[in-house]
């Protein structure tokens, strides 16, 4: 790295000096000397002295559905070769209803101890068949933050596409966490 000529430094310093910061920086603080330390009050007689109370541990939050399912699960929900241990069907529920349903159905399999529930949610419209022009049905386009912001957030470990033989496009597995 070579050194700045008189005239470089020189004009240099007035870019320096008309340089605004976007955010400016806060003065810094005259350093205060630090409290003495406090001495614990003397335990009197008869008295035991309790320790301060301890911080709970702060907990990690839950990992997002689709992050904990290990390749065997993955390679057996791709081939379809998993029965479902609940089916539950959408078809003809508007979002209110569909969103009741789901959660109710989402408790009672829990309850249950299942480990797969089959949501069936409807095919998308098809090209021109549809006169509406969306790519996938609005329930369906729902059941993604339904399950995020479900009470059974917790309990649901992955959400994924059905094989062909449970419903292909239609239908999504929501697998759920095995009870300890």
């Amino acid at each position: 790295m070579r050194r700045l000529s008189p005239d470089e430094r020189q004009l240099w310093e007035k870019v320096v000096q008309s340089v605004r910061p976007i955010r400016p920086r806060p003065a810094p603080a005259a350093a205060a000397p630090a409290p003495p330390p406090v001495p614990p009050p003397p335990a009197s007689p008869g008295r035991v002295a309790t320790p301060a109370p301890r911080s709970a541990p702060v907990q990690a939050p839950p990992p997002a559905p689709g992050t904990t399912l290990d390749g065997s699960w993955d390679r057996r929900l791709s081939r379809g070769v998993v029965a479902p241990d609940f089916v539950l069907d959408l078809h003809g529920h508007n979002l209110a209803t569909a969103y009741d349903l789901l959660d109710r159905r989402l408790e009672m399999a829990i309850g249950a101890g299942a480990r797969l529930l089959l949501l069936i949610t409807g095919k998308p419209p098809q090209g021109d068949r549809s006169e509406r022009p969306v790519k996938r049905g609005a329930i369906r386009a729902a059941v993604g933050d339904w399950l995020a912001a479900s009470r059974h957030a917790r309990d649901i470990a992955a959400v994924r596409n059905a094989h062909p033989r449970h419903g292909g496009a239609g239908a999504l597995y929501i697998v759920l966490r095995r009870r300890r």
